[in-house]
């Protein structure tokens, strides 16, 4: 099996890196992963005739590595427009992030937009994230876990177009788990969600000036304030039992289905009635 990986935390994120173990036991790894720190991109590209950054890093354990200082949609489709333009990989996995992509996380996430990336290449895509944000989280859950899913995943894959999944463990030890299940994006919103820059409060979760390719401390020009987002995540009273933010809470991995293909259809059928 020829397999993908890449991520939004970055290269040398060590949720990258657990991933890639895991998944050199099903096949050849090609690791393509931003150069930097790429969260909340989405399936944002890097366009703009701008000059990016390749770099092959090393060939080992089954496993390729390499950077692209790019966003995480970019990434795949880098590797789709050079390494894999003879054969195709057979599927595309991102991750692990060091955060929850549950509910209304997965609009904004880069790991999930190189899913999506993948999907609209008509490739099979898997996000997965642990709802920790700490540099040093555990993975050994997802270590736990993660392959009977992968195998399930691909051993029933569907021939409807454009849909990915978005794998989602909660932060606790593998054996206090209560199992996988099925689920549907989460409603809900983020408020309070800028905040003046706190260097220390960043670094605790890992963040950095380097990774935004600054030294030291953030630069800023005369007459400028620096804040960065954070925020408090707000439930919507309208959830379902199977929301996915809802079931990592109470302690099981949640696997949602996503498709690159927004439309509303009920709203369709409704704007059919009014311009008909």
């Amino acid at each position: 099996m020829e397999i993908l990986l890449t991520n939004d935390d970055g290269y040398m994120a060590k949720g990258i890196k657990f991933m890639a173990q895991i998944m050199a036991k099903f096949g050849h790894v090609t690791v393509i992963a931003p150069k930097r720190h790429q969260s909340g991109m989405s399936m944002a590209v890097s366009i703009g005739m701008k000059p990016i950054a390749y770099r092959n890093l090393s060939d080992t354990d089954n496993i390729s590595w390499s950077y692209l200082d790019a966003t995480p949609a970019s990434c795949v489709k880098f590797a789709f427009n050079t390494i894999y333009l003879e054969k195709k990989p057979d599927v595309v996995v991102s991750g692990i992030n060091h955060g929850s992509n549950a509910a209304s996380a997965s609009c904004y996430s880069g790991t999930l937009g190189a899913a999506g990336e993948a999907a609209l290449l008509g490739i099979p895509a898997i996000g997965v994230s642990l709802d920790s944000t700490r540099p040093d989280a555990d993975f050994s859950a997802v270590g736990e876990y993660f392959p009977d899913i992968f195998r399930k995943l691909m051993t029933s894959l569907p021939e409807k177009y454009g849909i990915y999944y978005n794998v989602n463990f909660p932060d606790i030890p593998a054996e206090e788990i209560k199992g996988v299940r099925a689920a549907c994006q989460g409603n809900g919103i983020w408020i309070k969600e800028f905040v003046p820059w706190d260097p220390e409060a960043a670094a605790r979760h890992g963040v950095t000036p380097e990774m935004f390719g600054q030294a030291g401390e953030v630069r800023k020009e005369e007459g400028e304030e620096i804040y960065m987002m954070t925020g408090q995540f707000l439930d919507s009273r309208n959830n379902s039992a199977d929301a996915d933010h809802r079931l990592i809470k109470d302690g099981y991995i949640s696997v949602a289905a996503h498709n690159i293909n927004t439309s509303d259809s009920d709203e369709i059928k409704r704007l059919k009635s009014i311009f008909a």
